[in-house]
């Protein structure tokens, strides 16, 4: 590892690296004084300019810890590229949850999780110097342990992220009987559709298959004079009926254009029920499915696609 006196390395470091490059530690007892440096978990450093994330906690746990931690959970899934956490969390930095080898003791880290687990090699690899459950293994894992409608959106975008099939999970689940969460798994298995994008709208998916209504297409194409136009959400194509989700974030500035393209379908003969942010749970979607029960009951359309 390649550690100058300065500046200091854009990773994570411990005493031990200082002393490898003879970097005197009262050096870095000078920098931590001074601001350059912070302790991130005992024993490991980085440079005060380096944003303190997630990823940035792990390795540092992983240069502090012993070769049988292994990152898991939520925080895997974050390597991975899925936010698991749930809103409130995003005010600080959780704990990274991280698993001990059977027969190994957990980690006691300051900033860790730390819990024992049955791991095979196979659900193991390494993610930016970081031992870390694979994508699979990371959403078996919370499809068993989180709530019912965040363990499914990480299901449904772990799958759109990485490759994973709804046939990769129903092999996976063979190694979780008897498992605590595994009813809960096997259910949720069954709906995953990689191609719906986002968390919010694997919400509203889940709350239409929970309702005992057909589960619609995600992401279809409407063509406007034989030409790709409009992009829908959740579509049931012969019933010309779609649900979209208005997530503040992806529709931000775009008010005018959702008006006019929702304008458009409807104008063309399609239902559009649109679900906000707050229409979730068991009063906020009874309105939208209601609207959206209705619609389907209804909607009937002699044209061709």
């Amino acid at each position: 590892m390649d550690l100058p006196a300065l500046p200091w390395p854009d990773e994570p470091f411990s005493r031990a690296d200082l002393t490898a490059r003879a970097v005197p530690l009262s050096r870095l007892r000078r920098a931590i004084r001074n601001g350059e440096v912070r302790p991130v978990v005992r024993g490991v450093y980085a440079a005060s300019h380096l944003e303190d994330t997630l990823e940035l906690r792990a390795r540092a746990l992983a240069r502090g810890a012993s070769p049988h931690q292994v990152v898991t959970d939520r925080t895997a899934a974050w390597l991975h590229g899925v936010d698991a956490h749930v809103h409130g969390e995003h005010d600080g930095v959780p704990d990274v949850e991280m698993c001990a080898l059977r027969r190994h003791a957990p980690t006691k880290a300051l900033g860790a999780d730390g819990r024992t687990r049955d791991l095979s090699p196979q659900d193991v690899m390494t993610l930016h110097g970081v031992l870390v459950t694979t994508p699979l293994r990371t959403a078996l894992d919370l499809g068993c342990c989180l709530r019912r409608r965040e363990a499914f959106a990480v299901l449904t975008q772990m799958a759109r992220t990485h490759g994973l099939t709804r046939e990769d999970y129903v092999r996976g689940l063979a190694r979780y009987r008897r498992r605590r969460g595994v009813v809960q798994l096997r259910e949720l298995v069954s709906h995953v559709d990689p191609r719906v994008e986002s968390q919010r709208e694997a919400w509203v998916l889940l709350e239409i298959v929970d309702a005992g209504l057909p589960a619609p297409e995600p992401q279809v194409w409407v063509e406007v004079d034989g030409v790709p136009t409009y992009r829908l959400d959740l579509v049931y194509r012969r019933r010309r009926v779609c649900v979209e989700y208005d997530g503040e974030e992806a529709h931000r500035g775009r008010e005018e254009y959702d008006a006019e393209r929702r304008r458009w379908l409807r104008d063309d003969g399609w239902a559009v029920i649109v679900v906000r942010r707050g229409d979730f749970g068991d009063d906020a979607s009874q309105r939208w499915l209601a609207e959206l029960r209705s619609a389907l009951a209804t909607a009937y359309s002699n044209r061709r696609w």
